[in-house]
């Protein structure tokens, strides 16, 4: 499965392979973002999503992390066309959106762009955070801190030492982390995630639908502005 990215639309795109299913039936309205740490497109994103999650606050609109599987397994040849690709995508991204990268990981001999271990580190803070005081929050700054040490540190996220010190940031024990992380239910609930994104017709990344009851509405996939995003979000009934 190859990498895909769209520079028009600002979107990484899952392979064809992945899971269908009928969207489950939700009973809240909710906003819903569907990303992966490590698609270039939602880092490029990260600062719009923490000001919608912050807006979704301040209108009593729901707000969830899914996390989407853009790569699970990894595998494409680290050569040099993968890594020209992937500089030229982050250029890209950082003129259009501001945000920040380095290239220090271009530099790697060997690396596999596995983006499963990313994705359940995230879904293992979740479950951490359940019933805690702002637990939404604290999991999408540690979304955020993830993708800034990724992107701009240039560090392997499918490393344990990794999420050391970003689990410290958001008031989190190191050591329960890590026995959570290697679990098989971290593993399982991960794999809930990708079945859920795509469960709601999501097919690349970053996304946002609402959902009201039965009802999905798409309101973006891939890059998109704030204002663009809350106006959507207020033509939908929402806000």
């Amino acid at each position: 499965m190859t990498l895909k990215c769209d520079p028009e639309t600002g979107t990484c795109l899952v392979g064809e392979d992945s899971d269908r299913h009928a969207p489950e039936t939700v009973q809240n309205i909710l906003v819903t973002y569907a990303g992966d740490p490590m698609c270039s497109w939602c880092w490029g994103m990260s600062p719009v999503v923490s000001d919608l999650a912050e807006w979704c606050t301040q209108h009593d609109i729901g707000f969830r992390l899914l996390m989407g599987g853009l790569r699970p397994g990894g595998g494409d040849p680290w050569n040099e066309a993968f890594r020209t690709f992937l500089r030229n995508e982050w250029q890209t991204i950082a003129a259009r959106t501001g945000q920040p990268f380095g290239y220090r990981l271009l530099e790697r001999e060997h690396f596999n762009y596995d983006t499963e271990p990313a994705c359940r580190a995230v879904v293992t803070v979740r479950s951490m955070l359940e019933g805690q005081p702002d637990s939404c929050g604290r999991e999408l700054r540690f979304f955020s801190a993830v993708q800034r040490k990724f992107y701009v540190g240039g560090d392997d996220p499918k490393e344990l030492e990794f999420y050391e010190d970003i689990c410290v940031s958001v008031g989190l024990e190191v050591k329960t982390f890590e026995d959570r992380f290697r679990s098989p239910e971290a593993t399982s609930e991960t794999l809930r995630d990708f079945r859920m994104v795509r469960q709601l017709g999501i097919r690349g990344f970053p996304a946002i639908v609402l959902q009201d009851r039965d009802d999905v509405h798409p309101v973006s996939e891939g890059y998109a502005p704030l204002p663009q995003l809350t106006a959507r979000l207020k033509a939908l009934g929402a806000g």
